[in-house]
This record gives structure tokens, sequence and C-alpha cells, in this order.
């Protein structure tokens, strides 16, 4: 039996499938632009939290100090009432409105405590911002360095850092 001539057989060259198109991407890359977005977004939330959270703890901290420089080495109710109006401004920045807006007096040392001041404020040398501000004179023994210190550490640790 004679084998038949190549012409004969009608033979075609081999077809490769189309390559893959480029759009739409599969599934896949479409869960994986979702997560990427998602963290991207998550990212930037937390990123954008904490330089404002700096931003402010700059200005605070700003006016913490332009206190001090006014009311020199003697405290006076007016300093304590700024820096119990500062920790206010960032308290209720911090915390829900609702908790922070009515408290006074022992009740805000008690808070002040609880959000960072390891029992300084209701037992230690912060008492005096319950009722220092609303005295005349203050009384003997009110260590405005301790004092400013006390302030400053509580800032810091209700701005994160």
């Amino acid at each position: 039996m004679s084998s038949p001539a190549p012409s004969m057989l009608q033979l075609r060259d081999i077809h490769l499938p189309a390559s893959p198109e480029l759009w739409p991407p599969a599934p896949g890359w479409w869960l994986l632009a979702l997560a990427l977005i998602i963290a991207a977004a998550w990212l930037g939330t937390r990123l954008w939290r904490k330089l404002r959270l700096r931003r402010q703890q700059r200005r605070i901290l700003a006016l913490l100090e332009q206190a001090e420089r006014v009311s020199g080495d003697t405290p006076t109710p007016e300093f304590l009432a700024t820096l119990s109006g500062l920790m206010r401004r960032l308290a209720l920045a911090r915390y829900p409105r609702g908790e922070i807006a009515s408290l006074t007096g022992l009740d805000w040392l008690r808070f002040l405590d609880r959000a960072g001041g390891d029992g300084q404020f209701a037992d230690g040398p912060g008492r005096v911002l319950a009722e220092g501000p609303y005295l005349r004179t203050l009384p003997d023994g009110v260590d405005r360095q301790q004092l400013s210190s006390l302030v400053r550490q509580w800032i810091l640790r209700n701005t994160g850092a």
C-alpha cells in the first residue's frame, strides 16, 4: 500500500487559540483590587487621624507653655482655669461629648484619672483643679511645676504620644 501524497491529504497548520484578553480581568483580580482599596482607605484614615492628633497635641502644648510663661512661678486661679480648659478641650475631642461636657469638680478629676491621670488628679497635686479656678487666691502649697508636668503627661497620653 502506498502512502498518499501530502497534497492529497489536505493537511492544515495547527491554529493556536487566541491569547486571553486583558480586559475585563478575572474575578480574582477584582477581589484583589477591592482588598487593596479597602486597605488603602483604612491606612489613610489611620494616618489622617494620627496627623490630626499630632497637630492638636502641638497646639495644646503650645498653649500650655504660653500659660506657663504668663503665670510665672506663682500659680493663679486663671492659670488653673487655663489648664482645666485645655484638658477639657482635648477630652471633648477624644471622648463622647455626652460623657464629658457635664463633668465638674470631683467627677471631672475622676475622669481625668481614668483617662490617664493615674490617681494624681483626684488624690494628688491635680486636686486643686476642682476648686482652684474659682478661688480669689490659691492656698499655699500649690506647686505650679508639678501641676504643669502632670497636665503635660495627661495631654501626651491622650494625644497618642
